[in-house]
């Protein structure tokens, strides 16, 4: 099966992100400074699936015995985006690893490109639960208990989350921000161990409200967990500092109710 659907994380969104415009540009840099001051250490981390090299991102926290996360990016590979939003959770008190799931050196540069590799996995389903293995493998060796984590991911690395979830591994939480709800054929949340926490843009044009409601109502039937949010007015990727989509209040919202979130869950 193939899923696509809009993202916003173009070639341009670099030039947008030195660009900030006016308010919104200027929130969301202050909401990076607040939230990256305390001490971290990051590092890039080489891991190999199916005897090829792929390389994710590792920011740790300053914090004994601190909880793990796995960040999942969006369709266009492993970005400064993800990386900063890394270094954003670390400096909270969480380990994060961003995964890579296209592989060492692949980073995409257009949309063909972020098509053709997101498109193999969607329908691969085995594969893209083997590199989720591969990354989750990776968090251990950096002294990580990752069956007491969190997943997390965004736009294409939401919708990858939720298939961990299907997949029965044992995690606290799975979190998809703007990811895509469809349920593969022959897959089900009835192994799903851990609750599922979604943000949803109201005003997202690529992932209707209607499949966001068939979410809630799949995980209803299958007993999972679970908390919905939506956001008036978010369009698709609405988190996504320095693009033309972002909505400066769902972000901030969604943050906050995700950071208060992992606080609730390792109590």
């Amino acid at each position: 099966m193939t899923m696509t659907f809009t993202s916003i994380k173009s070639s341009k969104r670099y030039g947008e992100k030195l660009l900030y415009s006016a308010s919104l540009g200027l929130a969301a840099l202050a909401l990076l400074l607040s939230q990256t001051a305390a001490a971290i250490t990051t590092k890039n981390v080489t891991y190999t699936v199916d005897n090829q090299p792929y390389e994710g991102y590792y920011a740790k926290a300053d914090k004994v015995n601190a909880p793990f996360i796995l960040l999942i990016h969006d369709w266009d590979g492993l970005t400064d985006y993800e990386r900063k939003r890394a270094d954003m959770l670390a400096s909270e008190g969480y380990n994060v690893l961003a995964a890579d799931m296209f592989g060492q050196g692949i980073r995409p540069t257009n949309i063909e490109d972020n098509k053709r590799l997101t498109a193999a996995l969607y329908d691969d389903r085995s594969k893209m639960r083997r590199l989720l293995q591969g990354a989750l493998s990776a968090g251990q060796e950096q002294g990580n208990d990752a069956r007491k984590g969190v997943t997390m991911g965004y736009c294409f690395g939401g919708t990858v989350a939720l298939e961990l979830a299907r997949s029965g591994f044992p995690q606290k939480a799975f979190v998809p921000f703007h990811g895509a709800f469809d349920t593969p054929t022959g897959q089900s949340y009835d192994k799903t161990t851990g609750e599922i926490l979604v943000f949803h843009g109201s005003a997202d044009e690529s992932v209707s409200l209607e499949s966001f409601a068939t979410l809630g109502k799949t995980l209803e039937a299958a007993k999972v967990p679970h908390e919905m949010l939506t956001y008036s007015g978010a369009p698709h990727a609405f988190s996504v500092f320095g693009s033309d989509r972002y909505d400066a209040r769902a972000d901030e919202r969604s943050w906050k109710r995700y950071l208060d979130f992992l606080a609730e869950a390792y109590k």
